[in-house]
């Protein structure tokens, strides 16, 4: 059976790479990165998003909160496995293919929803301190983006993978029986 292969969810995995990487480079290299610090310039943007959502900004750096870059670490997996799905379902047409994009997906998706749920446990600590225009505009519909395209891409693999796996089924089914073609 052919590797089933969406162009959507491989340009997904690919445009968001270099998006993922700036945001893990932002984490990890805080303060530098963060306003006054010497390699601002290059994570310019960040001067409005450290001050929308404080678990990007100087509050949690100063009280030693390990979420910001613990997530950042959980990123560089998912976007490993992004990669790897695209490679494997393109270049090498491996049949398990489909597995990686499901699980890097899945994992994307599990840790988008703890991060709202962190918010909505803390009463909006970290985004409460703005406007609802600031939170639609630089939270909630960048942050979205993380939470819709995951489960879509989850909903697609995951229906690819249970038509396999009914097919491997019937397959075996039919070979144990002797049935052929």
């Amino acid at each position: 059976m052919a590797v089933k292969t969406h162009t959507w969810i491989s340009l997904w995995f690919i445009l968001t790479t270099p998006v993922i990487l700036w945001d893990v480079g932002y984490c990890f290299m805080r303060p530098r990165s963060m306003e006054g610090g010497d390699l601002h310039w290059i994570w310019a943007p960040y001067s409005i998003y450290q001050n929308v959502d404080l678990v990007y900004g100087i509050p949690s750096l100063e009280r030693g909160d390990g979420f910001t870059n613990a997530q950042s670490f959980m990123n560089v997996v998912e976007t490993l496995l992004n990669v790897l799905y695209v490679y494997t379902v393109h270049v090498t047409e491996w049949p398990p293919a489909p597995l990686i994009g499901f699980v890097a997906a899945a994992m994307t998706l599990s840790k988008t929803v703890l991060y709202w749920l962190q918010e909505y446990y803390c009463n909006y600590c970290a985004v409460g301190h703005n406007s609802w225009g600031v939170v639609i505009k630089y939270w909630i519909i960048p942050n979205g983006l993380w939470l819709v395209f995951p489960t879509l891409i989850v909903m697609q693999l995951g229906k690819d993978l249970a038509e396999s796996l009914n097919f491997a089924h019937k397959a075996s089914i039919k070979s144990a029986s002797g049935k052929s073609g």
